[in-house]
């Protein structure tokens, strides 16, 4: 059978997928990239803001229209939010919430009566990253979270925190890793959170990765910055752990972050950013902005425009608030005006372009190792290769035909900066073939 996976939002609906793939692959399917043909499309929806919600409810209209005989089941927080709705709608074979996506091949193979035989013919290690190539994997370590910020609707679609054990982390990276994967991010809804009904931390688990496998890079997805002990950043002294961190930041005044449930306030955040990049040359922090939340005043505002300046963000993630039935902050008196939303939106963007220009600025003249993905022919009959710094940089290189460097290491001399992107020449002494 042909399986179409298609994710929306975050990284944690990316692993999920991973993982519905190898359990698919396993029992004889096959993993397609063409919709329109496939016999059972699983999709992976989305529902952090409005905008989401809605993007989740047209593609599962258009999966139907395009491909009426397809089988169609429904996962993800979308789903999981209202089952009932998400089920009646036209197409929809099946929906799995969040609370039993781990068993969602099984639900399909069980309740859609697909044949399955076990996989005979697939070559050894054949890797099934779909989504991103032979280059990276997203590794979910663990699934829902035990606060709630008021704004959050996630945490209520995918229920309190529940961790993978160590070792089953630990074996599917080397698994990876033996199928010549070079990066995973850990990923989930509370990564932060790790270990918390394991008698465990994110502390340990990152321990035993850098001493139990020998993934060359090892990333972090989303992690809440209050959950970060002292220690921490003593891990980054192995060079496999890349010097980069999301940290969701979500407003530069303290009141609007009260008002949000947060847990760590700017001058916390401040000094753990500082932190970082004292123990870390060239450590690079991205983060999380809501504009308009309700009640956020111009002084607020002015605040959190301020204070992103100052620290200094390598790139940004902003949202424009949106009120999401289920959540403290749809109740909240306050609402800002939407027109106010779109300009501070737009202010927003202009700074973040703006302090990502500045820090890829300043990485012109140094050098670079990059994990490079997958190529395209250019005008002259180059390559053009694009991929990841340590930190989190997007590059861009050309070679000759005749260099295959996809899904390697090597080092850059970066030249310039183009549209967001690093632009680098090999250095010659990295090249392996």
């Amino acid at each position: 059978m042909d399986i179409h996976l298609k994710a929306l939002g975050c990284r944690l609906n990316e692993a999920e997928l991973e993982q519905w793939s190898q359990e698919f692959r396993a029992l004889g399917h096959h993993i397609t990239q063409d919709s329109q043909h496939a016999n059972l499309i699983v999709l992976n929806t989305c529902a952090v803001t409005s905008d989401a919600a809605r993007k989740s409810r047209n593609l599962i209209h258009r999966f139907h229209r395009n491909n009426p005989e397809a089988k169609l089941v429904i996962s993800g927080c979308h789903a999981s939010l209202d089952p009932d709705t998400v089920a009646q709608t036209l197409g929809v074979d099946l929906v799995v919430t969040n609370q039993d996506k781990d068993q969602l091949v099984t639900s399909v193979i069980q309740q859609l009566d697909i044949n399955s035989m076990p996989m005979m013919a697939t070559e050894p290690g054949e890797a099934s990253l779909f989504s991103r190539g032979r280059h990276r994997a997203f590794i979910k370590i663990q699934d829902g979270c035990r606060y709630r910020c008021t704004f959050c609707i996630v945490t209520v679609a995918r229920g309190d925190e529940r961790s993978r054990p160590e070792q089953e982390i630990i074996d599917e990276v080397n698994r990876l890793s033996r199928q010549d994967i070079k990066e995973v991010i850990l990923t989930g809804v509370h990564v932060g959170g790790y270990g918390s009904d394991l008698d465990t931390r994110l502390y340990e688990l990152v321990q035993r990765l850098l001493s139990e496998t020998d993934i060359p890079r090892i990333r972090f997805a989303s992690v809440e910055p209050w959950d970060l002990p002292d220690e921490f950043f003593n891990l980054f002294e192995n060079p496999r752990l890349m010097p980069h961190m999301h940290l969701p930041l979500q407003s530069g005044s303290d009141a609007v972050l009260r008002r949000m449930a947060r847990r760590c306030k700017t001058a916390e955040f401040r000094g753990l950013v500082e932190q970082a990049r004292t123990a870390i040359p060239g450590f690079n922090v991205t983060t999380d902005i809501i504009v308009g939340f309700p009640g956020e005043t111009e002084s607020d505002w002015q605040q959190t425009l301020d204070y992103v300046e100052t620290i200094g963000f390598g790139h940004m993630h902003i949202f424009t608030y949106s009120p999401r039935e289920g959540t403290k902050a749809a109740r909240l008196p306050e609402q800002v005006p939407d027109a106010i939303k779109k300009q501070r939106s737009r202010a927003m963007h202009e700074l973040a372009d703006r302090l990502k220009q500045q820090q890829l600025q300043q990485l012109i003249g140094t050098s670079a190792e990059v994990l490079w993905e997958r190529g395209q022919t250019t005008h002259n009959e180059n390559i053009q290769y694009e991929g990841y710094t340590r930190n989190f940089f997007r590059v861009r290189t050309e070679t000759p035909p005749t260099i295959d460097i996809e899904n390697q290491l090597l080092s850059v001399k970066v030249s310039g900066v183009d549209q967001g992107t690093l632009e680098g020449r090999l250095i010659e002494a990295s090249i392996n073939q």
